[in-house]
């Protein structure tokens, strides 16, 4: 890849930077710089959506058929880093872009001409139906049942750590439908209405006090053999190409703004010594650290995209961009969180912008909170971020799998 910008390039991050200046509200921008996770407040994520939507720009890693954008990948890096910058809201991912790839993989055309349309409008909203209590990164383990039944599958068993499923009207969920062979065969992947009768939500609540996860319950849910994405008892094929998109994507960006603006804010907070934090060395060792890391993760996200651009597989390299990009973010929060001094750690999240309701807790009625905003973040963002080396396979499974693809251990 080509990291020069030509003259091409910069005359679209003007334009990426003139939309944003034009359309991201105060409201939006405010949700953007005060998300406590990498889940957005729901409303500000969906109208932000409906405004890229317009533009079509909800999601140009997609097709140009179905709605993405013919992009180069800088531009890809200069539209992310800009909107990082500016502030806005990211989307969630569980549809754009995650399960809207799968469709486009191994959809039906009535499927793909369903579905695809109403995603990028945001009107069908998906959650991932994926982990359960007794199935987590061991995921081939999951027991839901799928019956058939003429026309349908009956669906019996429960989902956990479902974000945003109440907000959801979608699920995509894997099934067994067969118990024989290995525990990777007999997986279907189903698409459910949320609305059907037998789906019973309770909500979660996280060590940041967030209500976003859930557990789902499913108890003879019907649901249409048409809505199997691929083939039955084939549907480990559907979920191993769709966590490539979980695990990869581009968090250099992000996370190369997060640590310049950590960089500005130790450059105005006093250290252990009285003197500027940025000046403590163990702190700015951390932190240049931490940068060094987000350059070389970059240099590795877009030469895995540059491949998969190609037509490509990327093989176990979705693993190792996991690894890199969720513990560099846990490091960058830590370093945040150190940042904040005794304002962080004070619990205000009224002061932030939650991706769910907070639980049990009581805002002042004068809205006072100590601090900055971004002090009243860290602690939020700290909690939070500990799940990212959980999620779409822990990292231990990471490195198992790089030891087995990549070194053949």
């Amino acid at each position: 890849m080509d990291y020069d910008w030509s003259a091409a390039d910069l005359a679209f991050r003007d334009e990426v930077r003139g939309f944003l200046d034009a359309k991201l509200t105060p409201e939006l921008r405010r949700a953007g710089r005060l998300a406590t996770s990498v889940y957005p407040d729901h409303e500000a994520s969906t109208e932000w959506q409906r405004i890229l939507h317009e533009r079509g720009w909800a999601a140009p890693h997609w097709p140009v058929e179905h709605g993405g954008c013919d992009w180069s990948l800088t531009q890809h890096y200069i539209f992310s880093r800009e909107s990082t910058l500016a502030g806005a809201p990211t989307l969630s991912p569980m549809g754009i872009r995650m399960v809207a790839p799968a469709i486009i993989a191994f959809g039906t055309p009535e499927q793909k001409a369903f579905y695809l349309p109403r995603i990028l409008t945001g009107e069908i909203f998906f959650c991932q139906g994926y982990s359960e209590p007794e199935a987590g990164s061991d995921l081939a383990s999951l027991s839901m049942a799928a019956v058939d039944d003429g026309d349908d599958f009956v669906c019996t068993g429960s989902k956990i750590w479902t974000t945003h499923a109440t907000e959801a009207n979608w699920i995509f969920c894997l099934v067994r439908t067969s118990r024989t062979g290995k525990k990777q065969q007999g997986i279907t992947f189903l698409l459910i209405d949320m609305t059907t009768p037998g789906i019973e939500i309770r909500p979660l609540v996280m060590t940041s006090g967030e209500q976003v996860q859930n557990q789902v319950f499913f108890d003879n849910v019907r649901v249409p053999k048409s809505n199997v994405l691929g083939r039955v008892d084939d549907g480990w094929t559907v979920a191993k190409y769709l966590l490539v998109h979980e695990r990869g994507g581009a968090a250099a960006p992000m996370l190369q703004v997060m640590g310049q603006e950590l960089a500005e804010a130790a450059a105005r907070q006093p250290g252990p010594d009285g003197n500027p934090l940025i000046d403590d060395p163990s702190f700015a060792t951390r932190l240049a650290d931490a940068r060094i890391r987000t350059e070389v993760l970059e240099v590795l996200e877009y030469r895995t995209i540059s491949a998969m651009a190609q037509g490509k597989d990327p093989g176990p390299a979705s693993s190792m961009l996991k690894i890199l990009a969720t513990e560099l973010s846990q490091q960058l929060t830590e370093l945040a969180l150190d940042a904040a001094g005794p304002a962080g750690r004070v619990y205000q999240p009224h002061a932030t912008a939650p991706g769910g309701p907070i639980a049990e807790f009581a805002a002042p009625a004068d809205g006072y909170h100590s601090g900055a905003d971004w002090q009243a973040v860290a602690p939020l963002r700290y909690f939070n971020d500990r799940a990212g080396s959980i999620y779409a396979g822990s990292n231990e499974i990471q490195r198992n799998i790089l030891a087995k693809a990549a070194l053949g251990l």
